[in-house]
């Protein structure tokens, strides 16, 4: 296994914590992971890159080594684009010229689609592993909204925590039972820490878990996409389950119509995985980053 090396960059008061793999000189890949994870996530996709490629992936802001922001502890809100802010402070630090390709899953495929509709200019290619955006949100829906938001507020929420790293690691596979067990334990060393009282608490601001007090609104989504310049490839596991999820009685061709607004747009189905489909087939995912960003 080709462990990963720490940095620490300071952006507006928060220190993020920065997984690098493979050589400083070697063409970047920018990795962002998903909500409640964290960047050691990709370790599995970096071993099996063949080429000499430099893999950069941050702990976002209240995950993993990164700090909590003080306006977040004790049921502050993150807002969604403060992590397009911090990816381009990493850029701003590790790739000051040029353009950059961008590989995010999940939450952090929707930060980098959005993120290369906003700099155009500054990205190459977009890898989107199972971002799909939420579903379209009604004005109607405003009042419960933020009233779920206050309700969030008087009573914040809390994560479990565990006994052992096997509780955690067997945690993990609860929620992916195609992750093998030993990936499972390499995680739930990177995805928890032991605390005071002896037990494993995960390594995420609870605070994320908060209803935000924002609707999702498509329509301004879209309309970023439709500036993103760069090539996108968007990767999907086959009847995704979280695909499902979002799109709930909306019909499925009809919310993934949503992709029309972007310029270059491409799609690629993976047989056998899940949502998490870096950790069930990292060999076929970095294959496809290959070809795609080479």
């Amino acid at each position: 296994m080709n462990l990963s090396q720490s940095d620490f960059v300071n952006v507006r008061g928060v220190r993020l914590h920065v997984r690098r793999w493979g050589d400083r000189g070697a063409p970047a890949l920018f990795m962002l992971h998903g909500w409640m994870d964290v960047a050691a996530s990709f370790q599995f996709v970096a071993d099996a890159l063949a080429g000499d490629w430099q893999v950069i992936a941050p702990d976002a802001r209240g995950f993993g080594l990164s700090d909590w922001p003080v306006a977040a502890r004790g049921g502050g809100h993150y807002w969604f684009h403060e992590y397009l802010a911090d990816l381009e402070a990493l850029l701003d630090h590790y790739a000051p010229t040029g353009q950059v390709n961008l590989v995010g899953h999940s939450m952090g495929a929707n930060v980098v689609c959005l993120y290369a509709g906003v700099r155009p200019e500054r990205v190459r290619r977009v890898v989107d592993l199972e971002g799909f955006g939420l579903a379209p949100a009604r004005a109607a829906g405003a009042p419960r909204r933020i009233a779920a938001w206050l309700d969030d507020l008087r009573a914040p929420p809390s994560l479990k925590t565990y006994g052992t790293l096997d509780d955690v690691a067997a945690r993990l596979i609860k929620t992916n039972p195609r992750l093998a067990p030993e990936r499972a334990f390499f995680l739930a060393q990177h995805w928890s820490r032991r605390g005071e009282d002896g037990r494993y608490m995960l390594l995420g601001d609870p605070a994320h878990k908060l209803h935000g007090p924002l609707l999702y609104r498509l329509d301004e989504v879209m309309a970023i996409w439709a500036n993103v310049s760069a090539k996108v490839l968007h990767v999907e596991a086959v009847a995704s389950p979280t695909l499902a999820r979002l799109a709930g009685a909306i019909p499925l061709a009809e919310f993934k119509a949503r992709f029309q607004a972007f310029r270059d747009w491409r799609e690629k189905l993976i047989e056998d995985t899940g949502h998490m489909l870096h950790h069930d087939q990292p060999e076929r995912i970095a294959a496809l980053i290959e070809a795609f960003c080479a």
